[in-house]
């Protein structure tokens, strides 16, 4: 018994030894590697690595110096908004125009104010239904797109038609749709 434990001993430790010297050999053939020159495409991969980062930092150093432009811009845009005192009859005065102008008929227009913290602005949201032919109808989202104003659609649907049974039947090629716009106003001094 005590020749097969020293067997199973000798086993045991020659395996061990196997296993240290395959790990030697296999750490000296990754520091070969690791120590070798790179060849030339490996060469190419960092070039073309390096002209990616310098070209990003580039266009960084162009963003930057484009920031007070940009900061001149945005504040020229909320000087051109209309003042928040007369915006509300400028609004209905100039949807009004837009709607004589293209042949259709504007109706329900109420407004919803909603303040934009630290901006000095107010989000102005417009519900209208704007009714007439299609070519009339498309005349005016036409001509919000031209305003000198800003106006931002949000959404169009067909409107309901109040039809009343003792009325007399309105064309059948006119079309009502519910608009909802966005526009701002300047609050702030």
């Amino acid at each position: 018994m005590r020749r097969d434990f020293t067997a199973r001993k000798r086993v045991i430790l020659g395996g061990l030894i196997l296993l240290v010297l395959a790990d030697v050999a296999l750490a000296a053939y990754s520091w070969q590697l690791s120590s070798a020159p790179r060849g030339p495409q490996h060469r190419v991969q960092e070039i073309t690595q390096q002209d990616l980062l310098r070209a990003d930092i580039r266009r960084a150093q162009a963003i930057r110096d484009s920031i007070p432009a940009i900061q001149k811009d945005c504040e020229r845009f909320e000087q051109s908004l209309s003042p928040a005192s007369s915006g509300y009859s400028s609004v209905r005065a100039e949807l009004g125009s837009i709607a004589r102008k293209s042949g259709s008929r504007l109706d329900g227009i109420s407004f919803k104010p909603t303040d934009i913290a630290n901006r000095g602005m107010t989000e102005i949201a417009i519900d209208a239904t704007v009714d007439g032919d299609y070519k009339s109808v498309i005349g005016f989202l036409n001509g919000l797109q031209r305003s000198t104003s800003l106006y931002a659609v949000d959404s169009l649907a067909l409107a309901p038609e109040n039809t009343n049974q003792n009325a007399i039947q309105a064309p059948t090629h006119v079309i009502k749709v519910a608009l909802h716009l966005k526009t701002y106003f300047r609050t702030g001094a």
